[in-house]
């Protein structure tokens, strides 16, 4: 009789215990749901559809999962089918394969953001995009340090004659006497656009003793080792003028020949610009005249080679047969350093976007 009073005891314990656990979890379930629902694990912009529409280092890719940014990757999308499918994206991650005019901008009403690789922005409709309330991003700070020492490149290169002696040398012609250079540290060297590339430029050239000055409407220099001047003064005083504008209206062409004609006779012209910002058949005519002694650019007016009209073939090829041209593909700013560069760059921009959205 005692061990069955014993067992009904031990029963009614672990019925009271079971059920008493059975409350306290319900309880808890009834209060951590709630939190769990308000607490996503993912954050509030998650909703954002984001679009990569051209090539990025994985950086970028990795950053955005980190954040739980969801994301599209279609870099080998063409043109045509990337204007059909941003249409449905929040977010454009782009570099140049397409050309956001404002008649396409006005098929694109879901769109709050385009991130552009690079410094420039040509290709966007800047105006468009401010008026949609589009918001611009890009990455000057990813490429501004390959701009520069490619700009330097271009420099010493045509100070030293080093294409121009490569070829005759190669050719079994030696002529020291012909290929004598200069040192561009005895020289002033004009920077026309001060922004982040032409101050990583005049933070490289300062090892070199030149003489710098610059002039930018927009962010006048307050180095203490560089001079702000005028346009007419930058002209008139320079031995080497660098060229670190973006294309617009005003700085479309900039470069003519009442341009050249105020400048110091006997300059040296680099562009690592945007190639519209000069007139090739006016640095041809100065260069043939002498006002310009030597010319390089990285980049040219049209550089789609297929597409060249009887005259742009004309003139190009007239350049190209001087020893005092240097040209380079496009590819001061696109260096393994920078391809790694400009897609953090972006994915802090963006990630920064998408973090305080209320604020745009």
């Amino acid at each position: 009789m005692l061990l069955f009073v014993k067992y009904v005891k031990c029963v009614l314990k672990n019925v009271i215990i079971g059920w008493a656990s059975c409350i306290f979890f319900s309880i808890n379930l009834l209060f951590i749901c709630p939190v769990l629902i308000a607490h996503p694990t993912m954050t509030s912009h998650s909703n954002l559809k984001t679009i990569i529409i051209d090539d990025f280092h994985p950086v970028l890719l990795e950053t955005l999962n980190a954040n739980n940014i969801p994301f599209h990757y279609l870099p080998d999308i063409s043109e045509q089918e990337a204007i059909k499918a941003l249409a449905l994206y929040d977010i454009a991650i782009v570099r140049s394969k397409v050309n956001f005019t404002s008649s396409v901008l006005e098929n694109l009403p879901q769109l709050k953001c385009i991130a552009r690789g690079g410094a420039g922005m040509d290709n966007i409709d800047e105006q468009a995009a401010k008026l949609r309330n589009i918001v611009l991003l890009n990455a000057p700070e990813g490429n501004r340090n390959a701009v520069a020492e490619h700009t330097i490149g271009l420099m010493l290169s045509l100070s030293n004659q080093i294409v121009k002696s490569n070829s005759e040398v190669k050719a079994m012609q030696w002529h020291r006497e012909a290929n004598r250079g200069y040192e561009i540290g005895s020289k002033t060297i004009g920077i026309l656009g001060f922004g982040n590339t032409g101050q990583a430029l005049a933070k490289k050239l300062k090892s070199f003793g030149s003489k710098l000055i610059a002039f930018d409407k927009f962010a006048p220099s307050a180095d203490k080792d560089v001079e702000a001047v005028s346009l007419s003064e930058l002209q008139s005083r320079s031995d080497i003028i660098s060229l670190h504008l973006p294309l617009t209206s005003e700085t479309k062409y900039l470069v003519n020949l009442d341009f050249l004609d105020q400048c110091k006779p006997g300059f040296t012209l680099i562009n690592t610009s945007r190639g519209k910002v000069v007139n090739q058949l006016d640095v041809l005519a100065a260069l043939q005249n002498g006002k310009l002694k030597a010319f390089a650019a990285d980049v040219l007016e049209n550089e789609k080679f297929g597409t060249y009209t009887q005259n742009e073939i004309d003139v190009f090829n007239t350049l190209a047969t001087l020893s005092q041209v240097v040209l380079t593909p496009h590819v001061a700013g696109w260096t393994h350093e920078s391809y790694y560069k400009i897609a953090e760059v972006i994915a802090l921009k963006l990630l920064e976007f998408t973090t305080n959205l209320k604020k745009y």
